[in-house]
């Protein structure tokens, strides 16, 4: 739901001078660029119904510009990591905002059930995690970050 009425629109944010990417339906699918994902290729191996996930399949795709497989593996260390700290469930959503930097996600949403005692915490993680986007895929290069196919 949206609140307020301040918003922005902006159209072919990626399109830089001369070079215009438009299609019919605004899809890259028209082009032959689609395909199916495997229902065991999230970063966590996990296919969990009745709970959100990703349809991202994050296996062999690039670690420099692939927002999903950035996002998706992000996503999962900062969920990791705030059970970790205040043990309670939590979904962690990132998007992001075509024509804008991969590192700086345009939005980050964390979803926890149960009863907070330190939002501080967790806004602290969130944070040590979007700061850390560039080594991440450093990481993921040198196999130090395993991405479940």
């Amino acid at each position: 739901m949206f609140y307020g009425n301040e918003f922005e629109v902006k159209g072919n944010t990626a399109d830089k001078g001369d070079s215009i990417y438009l299609t019919v339906i605004g899809s890259s699918i028209e082009a032959g660029d689609d395909g199916s994902v495997g229902r065991g290729n999230r970063v966590n191996g996990l296919i969990t119904p009745f709970r959100p996930m990703t349809l991202e399949a994050a296996a062999g795709k690039n670690p420099v510009s692939h927002v999903g497989k950035l996002y998706s593996i992000c996503s999962l260390l900062i969920a990791n990591d705030i059970y970790n700290e205040i043990s309670v469930p939590v979904n962690v959503y990132m998007l992001s905002r075509i024509g804008e930097k991969i590192t700086n996600p345009r939005l980050v949403i964390v979803e926890t059930y149960g009863k907070i005692m330190n939002e501080g915490k967790i806004k602290d993680i969130v944070d040590y995690h979007v700061e850390m986007l560039p080594e991440l895929t450093y990481q993921i290069i040198e196999g130090k970050i395993a991405v479940v196919y």
